[in-house]
């Protein structure tokens, strides 16, 4: 009979391992377990060569059900890199403690608005001195607590529908063969943003970590997953100096080297920067020939720019949904160096007085193609009305290959309602 194993806290430098057994019929009946799941053939990048099975094949001793932050991290330091699956049971909070935690002796958060007011230093030079120093000290402490590593061969999973985790930064680093999924993800909140007076005209804060980051790993899936600012929407962040004390970064980062990733059924909601692939235009020794990533039936909801923008690589993004409300709204395909976006049969819900030429946003010169994609339901040429608006900015078409790597394709009048009702954590079929 196959095992459960409960990982219990770290105690005493070593770890607590509970063995619990299934509940009677947990394995019974003919519907797969979704821990077991594995990309199928020719699904998106991320299929390419061996492609991804994270840790489908565990073993009964590396499977490991946990309900708290400090269970998830034990259970992903577990030594090897045999395949193991994660199951995260409830909502896991890696920011339980508050921020409170995480700052170093003499940090003054009053002292740190008083030291580097405008009024008193200008916006001429970076911030300097003790308090900027005890603040990064306990950003520092920060990241410490809330990043973990994703192993290769790992499998991480949520339970049922109502799996979560706040505040927590996942990092996929150098390692192969991962697959994420079923997870809600709420945005780590940056307990210490910077404030760079040199940012723009005006300053601006500045915040660090991501909920998920590729870094440099190849065959990567991320799928049913739902990103969102949860507690926290940028509706309700201070402001300081006159700028918003903005406490997010991005949602999900594919970068330095990362390649063959597939980004399937996953909603991402009220955000700002949401998906980056490429996160520099003088990274082409590490990015160059790689940064290939399939983006399809995933929901786009309120986001307001990077849905996504890519640097180099080979991103195909078909049958995605983008809903864009109102104009608090900046772009959602950027077109940035030496990227090859190949756009297809995407479904884009604007509303009123939000232009179809703003879809695309040109950061660099780099081909793209645009075909088959629907605006409110009809039909339109995204490059088209992009140059017609933007004349100044003009895109040119034809990004220079064509994708093969695809299961399915659907109408682009069907999306909207099949990816809304199927996209996101807790809607694993």
């Amino acid at each position: 009979m196959n095992r459960s194993t409960k990982l219990g806290a770290v105690a005493a430098a070593a770890l607590v391992l509970t063995v619990t057994a299934p509940a009677a019929g947990a394995h019974s009946g003919h519907r797969p377990d979704p821990a077991r799941a594995t990309l199928p053939a020719g699904d998106g990048w991320a299929s390419e060569g061996a492609g991804t099975t994270g840790g489908a094949a565990a073993d009964a001793s590396r499977v490991f059900t946990v309900t708290t932050w400090a269970e998830l991290r034990a259970a992903l330091s577990v030594p090897g890199t045999e395949p193991r699956i994660v199951k995260v049971a409830g909502t896991l909070d890696a920011v339980e403690a508050g921020c409170a935690a995480f700052e170093a002796p003499g940090y003054d958060f009053q002292r740190y608005l008083a030291d580097y007011d405008p009024a008193v230093w200008g916006y001429e030079n970076e911030v300097s001195g003790p308090q900027e120093e005890l603040r990064a000290a306990s950003a520092a402490a920060q990241g410490r607590a809330i990043k973990v590593k994703v192993p290769a061969n790992t499998t991480l999973v949520g339970v049922g529908r109502d799996a979560a985790i706040l505040g927590g930064s996942l990092q996929v680093t150098g390692v192969d063969n991962v697959v994420i999924r079923n997870l809600k993800l709420e945005s780590p909140l940056d307990c210490f943003p910077q404030w760079d007076p040199t940012d723009g005209a005006t300053g601006a804060w500045n915040s660090e970590y991501d909920s998920l980051v590729v870094y440099g790993s190849t065959h990567v899936w991320v799928d049913h997953n739902t990103f969102t600012d949860g507690r926290y929407p940028d509706s309700s962040l201070p402001e300081y100096y006159g700028e918003v004390y903005q406490q997010h970064d991005g949602e999900l980062d594919v970068v330095r080297g990362a390649d063959l990733v597939t980004v399937s059924w996953n909603v991402f909601t009220d955000h700002d920067k949401t998906l980056m692939i490429g996160n520099s235009d003088s990274a082409g020794a590490t990015d160059r020939g790689r940064l290939r990533v399939t983006l399809h039936h995933n929901l786009f909801d309120g986001v307001v720019e990077r849905a996504p923008r890519v640097r180099f690589g080979q991103v195909d993004a078909y049958n995605n949904h983008f809903v864009v409300p109102d104009a608090n709204y900046v772009y959602s395909l950027g077109i940035g160096q030496e990227s090859q976006l190949y756009a297809e049969k995407n479904a884009f819900t604007l509303g009123p007085g939000v232009p179809a030429g703003q879809i695309l946003k040109k950061w660099k010169d780099a081909p793209v193609t645009t075909t088959g994609n629907h605006v409110n339901g009809r039909p339109v040429d995204l490059l088209a009305v992009h140059n017609e608006q933007f004349p100044a900015e003009a895109l040119r078409g034809d990004a220079g290959w064509t994708p093969v790597l695809r299961t399915r394709v659907d109408h682009p009048r069907a999306v909207p309602a099949l990816v809304d009702h199927r996209a996101g954590a807790g809607r694993l079929r």
